[in-house]
């Protein structure tokens, strides 16, 4: 296959690789610093063709760091002999864009990198555009290929459509798109995935599997960054644990466990991911009318006060929708939200008035919708309670500093810099920033969207053991996700939709992932 052929719907399990064959990459030394703060110690890997290469750890560990020197937009540290090979050649660093393309690397980054006010076509094109005579681009032929690339993957867009506005799953598809196609006529280079499913439902994540599986097949190296160790066990075939900086385990996938993994990365046993059951009031917090809007029709439900409602389906079912509707990021068309005594018209509703009503909500695409990437962490976390600051017209900067800190300490946010632009920490840290925002608030009903994806182990558990705690202090929950597993492990009820309408409730001996699952598919 080349590169460019889009997946196979054959083949499952890890590739092995090509123990006798030139290393794709070949990387010693590798050290990198800020501000005086060394943040890559003597990083050495290799990744051998065929080999599916997991790269894990937690959030700042230095993996983005790590593949930020591969792509050339960090120079490691020169004082520790830093050297690079690509197919036995030695690279003078930090690499040029050119250098990447010329010896077949490819990256889908965990921003993805894609530029918004252009075209799919562009984007998935970009540098690669097939010139006819005097420069001019065969804009027909173009769009032929990005358009069979877009349906080889199950991408349902058209090449025209601009980027922006688009849904993180068709981004993120079109990120992976482009990668492959960066990849077409190359043989045995590398690609590098950072975080490539943390938008995508399970038959999408099953298809990229299946490419890149097929990929490995013909030779290519895979080097793939998950916090989803499930996925980790599943694909790749060798595992490299990063703990602060530091490659602290490196061996064949198939010799250890998710207890033992785990431990590699935390640096200690967890005792568990998952914090204990909570048993909910019955006194209703929350009713949901005949709501419907963009992939949602008629839907109904009741939340109880201390009650973690999931909700759940494959992509398109509209489960996904549902928070944005309650909480007037998108317009519903009908239906009403019962808070209380009180009755709100959703279509009527928007994001100001749901936080005064007592609704709080932590979207999926942080970077975009969900937080001030340029404002400081302080910013940040007290944007949805700033009046909480102010007296006699003057906002009381020492009294929230104060409370900033205090917050920062008990989220274990790190490091613990009220000051510190927020983009500059790594995923975990930055979602628990938001979880804290919004727990600020006090919310009767929170609303969440995928609140751990893209999130490490170690804080998986903290936000985990903090919904727990929201719910315990009396809160209602309605957790939108298409992470099965964690469902029965978090939830009370979980309600499954299909075509935009609920179609089953699940509680009791019922919740579990096989019967999740099942309901998920189900097609009748």
């Amino acid at each position: 296959m080349s590169a460019g052929e889009g997946p196979s719907q054959t083949g499952s399990g890890p590739q092995h690789a090509r123990t006798d064959a030139e290393p794709v990459l070949r990387a010693r030394n590798i050290s990198k610093s800020f501000t005086g703060k060394r943040v890559l110690h003597n990083l050495s890997l290799e990744i051998m063709p065929g080999e599916i290469h997991a790269l894990v750890g937690q959030n700042g560990s230095g993996k983005s760091t790590f593949i930020k020197v591969l792509a050339g937009f960090h120079a490691p540290d020169e004082e520790e002999g830093a050297a690079l090979w690509i197919r036995g050649r030695q690279m003078e660093l930090p690499l040029e864009p050119g250098d990447r393309a010329e010896h077949g690397f490819a990256f889908v980054h965990q921003d993805l990198g894609l530029i918004d006010s252009v075209s799919v076509l562009e984007n998935v094109r970009v540098r690669n555009f097939n010139c006819a005579s005097g420069y001019r681009i065969p804009w027909r032929k173009e769009r032929r290929h990005v358009r069979e690339l877009l349906a080889r993957f199950g991408v349902k867009v058209s090449p025209d459509k601009l980027v922006e506005g688009m849904s993180q799953i068709d981004r993120t598809n079109i990120a992976i798109v482009r990668a492959f196609d960066q990849l077409s006529g190359v043989e045995r280079g590398l690609l590098v995935l950072d975080e490539p499913t943390a938008a995508l439902p399970r038959d999408g994540i099953e298809r990229f599997f299946a490419a890149v599986r097929e990929l490995a097949s013909a030779g290519f190296g895979v080097l793939f960054v998950s916090h989803r160790l499930e996925e980790v066990f599943e694909l790749t075939d060798r595992v490299s644990v990063i703990r602060d900086g530091n490659l602290t385990h490196s061996g064949p996938t198939k010799d250890l466990d998710e207890d033992r993994l785990i431990e590699h990365i935390l640096g200690f046993s967890l005792d568990r991911l998952y914090p204990e059951p909570h048993r909910p009031a019955t006194e209703v917090v929350a009713t949901l009318e005949n709501v419907s809007g963009a992939g949602v029709s008629d839907v109904s439900l009741k939340v109880h006060k201390g009650e973690i409602v999931g909700l759940t389906g494959l992509l398109g079912s509209g489960s996904e929708r549902l928070p944005y509707l309650v909480f007037g990021a998108d317009r519903a068309t009908e239906g009403t939200l019962r808070l209380g005594s009180e009755h709100f018209e959703l279509k009527h509703m928007t994001p100001g008035k749901a936080i005064q009503v007592g609704c709080a909500f932590l979207p999926a695409n942080r970077l975009v919708d969900g937080s001030l990437q340029t404002a400081s962490v302080k910013e940040n976390l007290t944007l949805a309670t700033l009046d909480n600051y102010f007296a006699g017209g003057f906002l009381r900067h020492r009294g929230e500093l104060t409370r900033v800190r205090k917050l920062l300490f008990d989220y274990d946010v790190r490091p613990p810099e009220p000051n510190r632009q927020l983009a500059s920490l790594s995923g975990g840290n930055q979602q628990k920033v938001l979880v804290a925002k919004w727990f600020e608030t006090e919310p009767a009903l929170l609303l969440l969207h995928e609140p751990t994806h893209g999130v490490d182990v170690g804080a998986r558990a903290q936000i985990y053991e903090r919904l727990r705690e929201a719910a315990t202090s009396g809160m209602g929950v309605l957790l939108a996700t298409s992470d099965y597993e964690d469902l029965p492990h978090l939830c009370n009820r979980v309600i499954v939709f299909r075509e935009g309408r609920v179609v089953s409730e699940l509680h009791g001996a019922e919740l579990t992932h096989e019967r999740i699952v099942e309901q998920c598919f189900r097609t009748s």
